[in-house]
């Protein structure tokens, strides 16, 4: 039982390994690329929420 529970583990860190091989990380630029973008989509979108929201509690407002 011990052998074959050996023998599974260096099985799956072969296999980790194996597929590591095959992961390509990006470049730097590419990092600074796409965390840029993301970073003036969450400004854009907090922007366009916050109007929205007070738009809609001004009407509400103007309702009650």
């Amino acid at each position: 039982m011990f052998k074959r529970m050996t023998e599974s583990i260096r099985l799956f860190m072969t296999d980790v390994r194996a597929e590591l091989k095959k992961v390509s990380f990006p470049t730097r630029a590419e990092t600074v690329g796409s965390t840029t973008v993301v970073i003036v989509f969450c400004v854009l979108m907090s922007l366009y929420l916050s109007v929205v929201d007070s738009f809609l509690s001004w009407l509400i407002g103007k309702l009650i």
